[in-house]
């Protein structure tokens, strides 16, 4: 059905309208010089350009339509705005310099491409210089430095995103517009995606049940890949980095092209041995090797837009069992002749694969935009314990995802509606098994509409949603049962636009998340998750009420953003461990619900008495409880502590003939002590205070006014701290028997070198 509807929109509007064109110069602020290199772009229709050497740009094709613009400039301010092609056919921009504004970003909303400005609910826009400037092992580790943002994580290569202190199935990943699912329920399960393919990312905190359905009750992780080329432009791109910590050393080659079709090819790999600190040494099975490969095919039109993208993910983790010598305390090797730092699997091992095929359509109609995406997923994951080619475990799981909207704005109002879902069947081809097979199917149909007035933007919708899940039978392991769930789900809020420099936000929504297969019928263990499980089939769905309350603040000195949250959630779901029950010869731990009440803030403060000098502060908490409940079971498990960062940067180089955008930093990431944990059974511990010293300093290198390179050194845990994070699952592996130290702890310092070469042609 949705083929056939593509296809026949796409000869309706082919033969609708004519085309139009835009042409004007972009210069800078107060002296007038034309600005080259300039970015362009229409989001709406996946396309732009550059400025010439003389400040000029020139687009033609363009739908006779309105339209939204986003001209961009390292070391500037952003500049977004609504064009009417059919009116204007010429524009000229101005740019500002950078300073403590916030800039206005273009951010995936409710009713399609909005202003950051505008959005009533809290969102972070992550951008491309912001991800790479901080050292991590994937895109999760990347985005955890943000206020509110944590995450859960096995060693270095697993990491998964925790909003607000509500992770697993509760945030949902977007990644090629469709929700990434890669049986995200384990504690051990990454997010499996190419960090290289990730331009800006764009965290939505709270309930995003409106666009996304179930799963998305603590907010949804938008990342998006590099936007498409100029057309008649081929462009390359050489990045690597080393990591002195764990050897870890990565590539990536990408080659683009815009002519009478768009493609973009990219290959990536990235390989780490055991990391280091000093209290265990090298931590044996923390290895890792990943490989990804991505293209895409597409063209773009008067009639909009279509784009096929294929993709393949593939890690291979070691798994870190934390297992001691009782005599030395120190962690025991695989096996006789291991060797710390090699970057080949050893047993215990995983293998996870993911491959993913994306037709996403944009398609002008009428006054507005339809947009169809159809997508299909295929995730395995393998568990290799006593043998390198016998799987123990073998998940294997089949998605497709589907997704209509049409969106249109007309006399100040934006209005989408559609309907979207998935369906999924999983399998299990290992001898061990921890959740039985079942097929799932769900539906939700939504309609959302925003209203800009003269210092008001308003915004709401409504959503149903309604989940059919089947589960198979297995002899003395798992029972045949069907369940079904279904919700409405809502969002109101407002922008006042109080003065040109401030901001003030607020919202009210309602969220909604089904029990998971793990939660509902779980029954079994494996080398991963060092604990046994159970679940439980007559858990309800959650339903949650968020309140958020912000603002944001610029002036020429100083920009602050301020928000605050409480979020009540019925029938929440979490995992504790039976104290003194051991199954299997494993702590044995039992799925189980109750009211919870979550509370916290973020704020952000960037101060700059001088344009080069920038202090920038971030903190965030969150308070999180079961309500009626005595003190060991009063708090919710994987509640992140309070998290502070600080950064002192000096742009030494803002606009140089050869060395530009240089600048040097000293930054400080401070946790506090979490006693705030789930008690009961010895679920969880308390985590201990620590701060770590980090420093970098980074420039774009310029030949012919062209950037041939982007260099960078980041310094990590420079005072070389032994620490464990709250959110650690290896914080609970075995006790060192000499020191007494329980668990396994993180990684110590670590210098990274980065390097990235890029080629316009």
């Amino acid at each position: 059905m949705l083929l056939t509807a593509m296809c026949l929109s796409m000869a309706i509007a082919v033969a609708h309208g004519q085309t139009a064109s835009l042409t004007g110069c972009v210069t800078h602020d107060g002296d007038g010089i034309a600005l080259p290199g300039v970015t362009i772009f229409f989001p709406d229709l996946n396309t732009g350009t550059v400025t010439d050497t003389e400040g000029q740009y020139e687009i033609s094709g363009l739908p006779t339509a309105t339209v939204t613009i986003q001209v961009s400039y390292i070391g500037h301010q952003t500049i977004v705005k609504d064009v009417d092609l059919r009116q204007t056919s010429t524009l000229d921009f101005v740019m500002k310099e950078s300073n403590a504004m916030i800039n206005e970003v273009v951010v995936t909303a409710f009713t399609g491409t909005s202003q950051l400005r505008n959005s009533p609910t809290p969102v972070n826009v992550v951008s491309h210089r912001e991800l790479h400037s901080v050292a991590s092992t994937n895109i999760i580790d990347a985005l955890s430095q943000q206020p509110g943002i944590s995450q859960l994580t096995t060693g270095g290569a697993i990491s998964k995103p925790v909003i607000r202190g509500l992770g697993y199935n509760r945030v949902a990943v977007v990644s090629d517009g469709i929700r990434q699912e890669g049986q995200q329920w384990g504690d051990e399960h990454g997010i499996e995606i190419d960090p290289d393919r990730v331009q800006t990312a764009e965290v939505l905190k709270g309930p995003a049940s409106l666009m996304y359905g179930s799963d998305a009750m603590a907010g949804v992780l938008v990342l998006n890949n590099l936007p498409v080329l100029p057309k008649d432009q081929i462009a390359a791109n050489l990045s690597t980095q080393y990591q002195t910590n764990n050897g870890l050393w990565d590539y990536s080659l990408n080659l683009a092209g815009n002519k009478s079709v768009l493609w973009d090819l990219r290959w990536s790999e990235r390989m780490a041995h055991a990391y280091k600190n000093r209290y265990d040494g090298y931590v044996t099975g923390s290895q890792f090797h990943q490989r990804a490969l991505s293209g895409l095919l597409g063209v773009s039109r008067k009639w909009g837009n279509s784009t096929l993208s294929l993709n393949y993910f593939h890690l291979t983790p070691g798994i870190v069992e934390g297992e001691r010598d009782s005599e030395t305390g120190e962690l025991e090797v695989p096996y006789e002749g291991y060797n710390v730092k090699t970057y080949h699997k050893a047993l215990p091992f995983q293998q996870i694969r993911h491959y993913k095929a994306v037709l996403d359509n944009s398609i002008f109609l009428g006054e507005g935009r339809l947009k169809l995406i159809l997508g299909y997923q295929h995730n395995q994951r393998q568990e290799f314990e006593e043998a390198p080619d016998e799987a123990a475990l073998d998940f294997r799981l089949h998605t497709v995802n589907y997704d209509a909207r049409y969106v249109i704005g007309m006399n100040g109002w934006k209005i989408a509606a559609g309907a979207n879902g998935m369906w999924q069947q999983s399998l299990n081809r290992g001898e061990e098994v921890l959740i039985p097979e079942y097929k799932l199917f769900d539906i939700g149909v939504f309609a959302t509409t925003s209203r800009d007035l003269d210092r008001w933007t308003l915004s709401g919708g409504l959503r149903f949603d309604n989940r059919h899940i089947h589960s198979m039978a297995l002899e003395d392991v798992f029972t045949d049962f069907s369940r079904n769930f279904s919700g409405v789900t809502g969002s109101v809020g407002a922008v006042f636009h109080a003065t040109d420099r401030l901001n003030l936000r607020l919202n009210a929504s309602r969220g909604f998340r089904t029990p998971n297969m793990s939660e509902l019928a779980s029954n079994g263990v494996h080398e991963g998750s060092i604990r046994y499980e159970m679940g439980d089939q007559d858990l309800k769905s959650e339903f949650s009420w968020q309140f958020d309350v912000g603002a944001d603040y610029s002036s020429a000195i100083i920009s602050a953003q301020a928000a605050l949250f409480l979020n009540r959630i019925d029938n929440y779901i979490f995992i504790k461990r039976l104290a003194g029950v051991e199954t299997e010869g494993y702590q044995t731990y039992q799925y189980t619900s109750g009211d919870a009440r979550l509370w916290g803030a973020e704020l952000s403060v960037d101060i700059h008495p001088v344009e080069p000098l920038h202090f920038e502060n971030s903190i965030g908490f969150v308070d999180a409880r079961l309500l009626k409940q005595p003190l060991e079971r009063r708090y919710l498990p994987c509640t992140p502590p309070l998290h502070w960062k600080s950064e002192l940067r000096y742009d030494l180089i803002r606009d140089g003939q050869t060395l530009t955008n240089t600048f040097v930093a000293l930054n400080i990431n401070c946790y506090a002590k979490q006693s705030h944990y789930l008690m009961e059974g010895d679920s969880e511990t308390a985590t201990p205070a620590y701060c770590l010293l980090g420093a970098s300093i980074g420039t774009q290198v310029k030949h012919k006014g062209k950037v041939i390179a982007n260099v960078s050194i980041i310094g990590d845990n420079l005072l070389d701290k032994a620490y464990q994070s709250h959110l650690s699952r290896l914080k609970y592996a075995d006790v060192n028997a000499v020191t007494g130290r329980m668990g396994v702890f993180n990684m110590g310092r670590n210098v990274t070198f980065k390097l990235d070469i890029p080629l316009t042609f």
